[in-house]
């Protein structure tokens, strides 16, 4: 259903910004609308989107370096709509990993069309990669089926809330996760400000894990933030 699907607009200008937010809450879509490239970062680091829909020049953050930042970590459809429309200026943001790219000044239906097909290449990618239900990093192999975790080859035992932080760090490896992201996340509520229980459980994962694995480290904390995989 459309209103599971996630939107991320980031675009300066505010008429342009208001026109595609409208045209995608008429069409049934969550949108979320930014203004510059800066707040399209923070917005991707902390919530997940179903698609980005991205205007190149921005204040703070550059629409392409933009781009390159969310490919160090997440995978998402991002359609550049800009008014370079230089060929070179195409190539450069599809090498960097855009999806699409439409010129200003664009057809609504050109748009609605384009992001429906990426929607659904997505969806297609998305499923073909849920067959596969084995997560591996470093030494460590996570089965989301099966919920059994591996560390060389060992069993490791953990409680449901360990094994649900571990999946979510593997699940996107690059990512630096607030306690408030891991809170919300792995217990589907909402996060008032309990760093402590966060905490205990990350440190009797870490526990877990340098007892069968004391030479590798796993889990990173990035002071001042919260939490990622140590790399």
């Amino acid at each position: 259903m459309k209103s599971n699907i996630n939107i991320l607009i980031a675009e300066d200008d505010a008429d342009i910004n208001e026109l595609l937010s409208n045209i995608f809450i008429r069409n049934g879509y969550n949108v979320r609308s930014t203004y510059s490239g800066t707040e399209a970062k923070m917005c991707i680091e902390q919530y997940d989107y179903d698609l980005l829909l991205l205007d190149l020049m921005l204040p703070g953050i550059s629409g392409e370096a933009l781009i390159g930042e969310i490919r160090k970590f997440k995978i998402l459809p991002i359609i550049v709509i800009s008014a370079k429309t230089a060929l070179e200026d195409k190539i450069n943001v599809l090498r960097l990993g855009a999806d699409d790219f439409i010129c200003k000044p664009f057809s609504i239906h050109e748009v609605i069309a384009r992001v429906e097909a990426q929607l659904r290449r997505y969806t297609e990618f998305a499923a073909a990669r849920a067959k596969d239900n084995t997560l591996r990093y470093k030494n460590i192999t996570l089965d989301t089926a099966s919920k059994e975790v591996l560390i060389k080859d060992k069993h490791l035992s953990l409680t449901l809330i360990e094994f649900k932080i571990l999946e979510l760090l593997m699940s996107n490896p690059k990512r630096v996760f607030t306690r408030a992201n891991l809170f919300e996340t792995v217990w589907n509520d909402e996060f008032i400000g309990d760093d402590n229980t966060i905490n205990v459980h990350i440190s009797n994962l870490r526990t877990k894990l340098a007892q069968e694995d004391k030479e590798t480290k796993y889990i990173q904390t990035v002071w001042g933030i919260g939490f990622k995989l140590q790399e």
